[in-house]
């Protein structure tokens, strides 16, 4: 939109020098790529919420996670998530009012259903989205026993998944949370 009628004449004047015309309208954009078909927007149009809701089927156990871990993230999160080029999931050895503060998956992350979708959307980062709900569930039981949240046998799934209270719930103070605390949901 031409906002002076100081701009337009330097538009004008611009374009004339280039020997082009005006446009009425700015292109649609720089023509690379393609629309998205409506199942390639199925497949990542996924929400899950902190309670639980939009947690598909699916089961994966802690040894099952173990073993995703190591084919999948121990290149990036380093051997039982302390850490390397990735973050550290696991270990913290001062808490987040401590010196050093370290955020891992124990002692910073809310609700454990967000960091299932987390890592369904975004991880491994080299193939964001490659792993199946089973392997996700499967790595979410790991992460979560390597912090000390849930047992050796755990089994993962939307139901075990929407019922885990992570130590560092109340350490927020969303809408999410605000809306749970009012009963708006």
């Amino acid at each position: 939109m031409i906002r002076t009628r100081r701009t337009a004449a330097t538009i004008l004047l611009i374009s004339t020098l280039a020997g082009t015309e005006p446009r009425a309208e700015s292109p649609a954009g720089p023509g690379l790529g393609r629309p998205a078909t409506p199942a390639e927007i199925a497949a990542v149009d996924r929400d899950v919420m902190p309670d639980g809701r939009g947690l598909p089927p699916g089961s994966g156990t802690v040894a099952q996670g173990r073993a995703v871990y190591a084919r999948d993230c121990l290149r990036c999160h380093g051997e039982n998530g302390l850490g390397d080029s990735g973050d550290q999931l696991a270990g913290a050895k001062m808490g987040l009012a401590g010196e050093w503060p370290e955020k891992t998956i124990g002692n910073f992350w809310p609700y454990a259903p967000t960091l299932f979708d987390f890592i369904r959307r975004s991880m491994p980062m080299e193939t964001p989205g490659s792993l199946t709900d089973d392997e996700v569930y499967a790595v979410t039981a790991w992460l979560l026993h390597l912090n000390g949240i849930v047992a050796a046998d755990a089994v993962m799934n939307a139901e075990a998944l929407a019922k885990i209270r992570m130590p560092n719930r109340d350490g927020f103070i969303d809408e999410y949370r605000r809306w749970e605390v009012e009963g708006r949901r």
